[in-house]
């Protein structure tokens, strides 16, 4: 394909059809490959139409890149050279005139005019109230909190129920959102307060 390409770029088109020969015989529904042979065999105006505008080429410009950029595809290049009647688009040079399919580009809307007192010096906005967050929010680690639960679940199996409330406590302030949490502290509370009875 890139040997095509840059056999077309120097307007050898009897050589790029050689190199397209086989891509299209592997695969005759190759789009890349489809596009370059339709660039050499049908007719530029019929493939872009006859609506065009003028552009002068700028230093820098190639047939390659002002296709991509005009006409979304840098393959057709070719149909583009051939649309001006450039037999090898390789030697473009800035300064040349070249009709380019479509509509024109519009252009960028002019800056806006600036009004008296606009030119002095930006007044600084006044900085915007951050909301109040609480404290706990800002000290949540639900990360922590998974340990302590889980060290207040072996308390409470050992039957060491005190430390389950106090560790369970912890883990619930450090995820008050977690509502496994809240359930195992809520079952160590109450078998503290059975135990507590029956002292």
């Amino acid at each position: 394909m890139d040997a095509a390409v840059e056999l077309l770029n120097q307007g050898d088109e009897k050589g790029a059809q050689k190199q397209l020969k086989p891509l299209l015989k592997a695969n005759p529904n190759d789009p890349q490959a489809n596009v370059l042979l339709e660039s050499i065999k049908r007719d530029p105006v019929e493939l872009l139409g006859d609506r065009s505008f003028a552009y002068t080429v700028q230093p820098g410009d190639t047939m390659i890149s002002l296709s991509q950029r005009f006409l979304g595809n840098r393959l057709k290049f070719y149909q583009l050279a051939r649309y001006n009647h450039i037999g090898r688009p390789a030697a473009l040079s800035a300064g040349t005139v070249l009709r380019i399919p479509g509509e024109a580009p519009r252009p960028a809307p002019p800056p806006k005019p600036v009004s008296i007192g606009e030119d002095k010096a930006p007044t600084r906005s006044k900085p915007r109230p951050q909301p109040h967050t609480p404290a706990k929010a800002s000290a949540a680690n639900p990360a922590a909190a998974l340990k302590l639960r889980g060290l207040g679940l072996v308390a409470l199996n050992q039957g060491r129920v005190t430390d389950a409330v106090v560790l369970l406590g912890r883990a619930s302030t450090l995820d008050p959102s977690n509502p496994l949490i809240a359930r195992d502290l809520a079952r160590a509370k109450r078998i503290a307060q059975t135990v507590g009875k029956r002292r």
